[in-house]
């Protein structure tokens, strides 16, 4: 039997705000070391005689997802794009009719992106006892052996041995997050684990399960498959089909009705980093038990975490506080309630801001745009093209562009013009003009682009190419 990583990369940017956004969420980012999260649990998932991972990511994220494993040297076997988030039980079966197509009853392992595991050598153990029980026909999840009493999480109770599966037990139920009482009973009584939303199964076994148990998944989702198109170096589910799946969790879908539901115990330096107070357990602390990340100043200060980018940052007699500080946005919360960043992030979106979905630099298949500065009639950008990536042939029919070289070298074409300009070069891109920019060079290109004009917004553009498939509002 084959075994298969599947990488499960979607979320919404919110625990994690404002470092995470819809456009950027925390499995992109490199949150405890030089490697982003989805990064390490790649590299983390590459096991003895596994395939090379299958990815299932959001449609906007697919170009960077691509880069980042491009980075690290790794081809995927496949990046399944979701055209809309459907929770994890429709991504079970995408994976398990993907990986099927190679073998029926390959073994799969499935993994969200966005955890942190400090002991590799014991992952390895608990995945290869996990899949001697997925062999036999179990579908199984790991269970975190707990160190407090955590009300955050939800609890899997373990059941009975399975008799010759070492290191593998019946799951006797499944529970909810509890309260702090509750919570330090299960602590105190040692058969109740941490639901870590990992799991191990055979591609044959799950389908079968949800066709049993979750019948209106499966429909949906083989028709998306089958539907789905090949767009580049991704797997493109057909939109209609998969907007039928139920949007659900494994753990409601199968795992609290199945008979084969199978727990695997471990102790792996596991985080799944749901807020700033996790992510500051799992740093390194200085002597006052502080994270300082970035321009940090902090005098009597304790028990803290702060991360600033690029603003000087100063803390005076303050304990047990989160402050993060973007380009654009300031969080402060007391450590104790960083769960609550969601209800900040609801608030904002409900205000039609656009501080949850993006950074002040966007990432785009070409490069990222960056803005300086803007005003009622002009708008300042930084913008950087990859070397040898180019923008696609677009106009637009209410602004003006300047455009200033202040490094790399730029192929501009505008009108019936073509033109090469280095540092220090410049153009003018009049209103109504079609236009393309290439780097035809081996560094960035990077230059300062001034919009001028009565509407600036992102979705006036007419685009003649579409190079990258992306939609008509992103150049």
């Amino acid at each position: 039997m084959s075994l298969f990583p599947v990488i499960l990369s979607g979320g919404s940017g919110t625990r994690l705000w404002p470092l995470s956004r819809s456009s950027l969420p925390k499995q992109l980012l490199a949150l405890s070391g030089p490697r982003t999260m989805i990064q390490e649990t790649v590299l983390r998932a590459q096991l003895p005689d596994a395939a090379p991972p299958i990815l299932i990511c959001n449609d906007d994220h697919r170009f960077l997802v691509a880069e980042q494993m491009q980075d690290i040297g790794l081809a995927p076997s496949a990046i399944v794009l979701e055209p809309e988030g459907r929770n994890t039980a429709p991504a079970a079966a995408v994976a398990a009719l993907v990986a099927g197509e190679s073998d029926p009853e390959a073994v799969i392992l499935l993994l969200p992106s966005d955890h942190v595991v400090a002991d590799a050598e014991a992952f390895r153990k608990a995945v290869a006892a996990a899949v001697h029980a997925a062999e036999a026909g179990n579908i199984v999840t790991f269970g975190m052996t707990p160190t407090a009493p955590e009300t955050g999480y939800g609890y899997i109770e373990r059941g009975p041995a399975i008799e010759g599966l070492d290191g593998a037990f019946k799951v006797q139920r499944f529970v909810e997050k509890p309260d702090a009482a509750t919570a330090a009973g299960y602590l105190a009584d040692g058969r109740y684990f941490w639901n870590s939303g990992m799991f191990v199964f055979r591609a044959d076994i799950m389908l079968a399960e949800l066709d049993l148990h979750a019948p209106g998944i499966l429909p949906a989702v083989r028709e998306a498959v089958a539907k789905s198109a090949r767009d580049l170096d991704f797997i493109r589910l057909d939109a209609a089909s998969f907007a039928e799946a139920p949007n659900i969790s494994i753990d409601y879908a199968v795992m609290e009705h199945t008979t084969r539901a199978a727990l695997v115990p471990c102790s792996i330096g596991w985080n799944d980093v749901g807020s700033w107070s996790s992510l500051w357990e799992i740093q390194g602390q200085d002597e006052s038990g502080n994270v300082l990340v970035g321009d940090v100043v902090a005098y009597d200060t304790k028990g803290s975490f702060v991360h600033s980018e690029k603003t000087l940052t100063a803390l005076i007699g303050v304990r047990d506080l989160v402050v993060v500080a973007t380009k654009d946005a300031i969080l402060v919360s007391d450590k104790n309630r960083t769960q609550d960043v969601k209800a900040i992030v609801d608030r904002l979106k409900a205000a039609d801001r656009s501080e949850p979905m993006e950074h002040t630099v966007v990432f785009r298949p070409w490069g990222s745009i960056e803005v300086v500065d803007r005003g009622d009639s002009f708008l300042v950008n930084h913008v950087m093209v990859k070397p040898g990536a180019r923008v696609s042939l677009h106009m637009h029919h209410h602004r003006a562009e300047h455009w200033i070289v202040v490094q790399g070298t730029a192929r501009v074409c505008c009108g019936e013009k073509a033109m090469i300009l280095h540092e220090n070069e410049s153009t003018f891109i009049p209103l109504g003009e079609k236009h393309r920019l290439e780097n035809p060079g081996k560094v960035p290109l990077r230059l300062i682009e001034v919009q001028s004009g009565p509407y600036l917004g992102a979705d006036d553009i007419a685009r003649f190419e579409n190079v990258y498939g992306r939609t008509r509002d992103k150049k």
